[in-house]
């Protein structure tokens, strides 16, 4: 079972997404309303999930960073409401593997990650 954490400072989004982690076979070791309490709770739980909402990597601009300095084979995903293009390509660029959108689907949701996570799999397989 593959540990996820969630960063969002919607405690409603904190808590749909876990559901939906939950449920889809994920087991959620820690959930954070702001981006540096999250950046101590990954040293300590090390997940190999990371669902971000956009809101907190925009406050903390650093966060994938430090995040790939942490846990480099943390896959994160980006989760918003609204992912446009110029988005969508810089966050590509800093190092985001995986994109969620609000309002959550449990089924579009599962797929996304599960597609994500095969496809870094076979990335890292294919670089070995």
């Amino acid at each position: 079972m593959l540990k996820a954490m969630i960063i969002d400072s919607n405690a409603i989004s904190r808590g749909l997404l876990n559901t939906v982690l939950s449920e889809g076979g994920y087991e959620v070791v820690a959930q954070s309303h702001a981006a540096h309490m999250g950046l101590v709770l990954m040293q300590k739980y090390k997940p190999q999930l990371l669902c971000v909402a956009r809101e907190q990597m925009e406050d903390s601009e650093h966060l994938v960073e430090q995040v790939r300095a942490l846990l480099p084979k943390t896959i994160i995903f980006l989760v918003s409401g609204a992912i446009d293009a110029a988005t969508l390509q810089a966050a590509l660029g800093r190092g985001v593997q995986g994109f969620i959108v609000k309002p959550f689907k449990a089924d579009a949701v599962l797929k996304t990650i599960r597609n994500t996570v095969i496809a870094t799999v076979k990335k890292h397989q294919g670089a070995v």
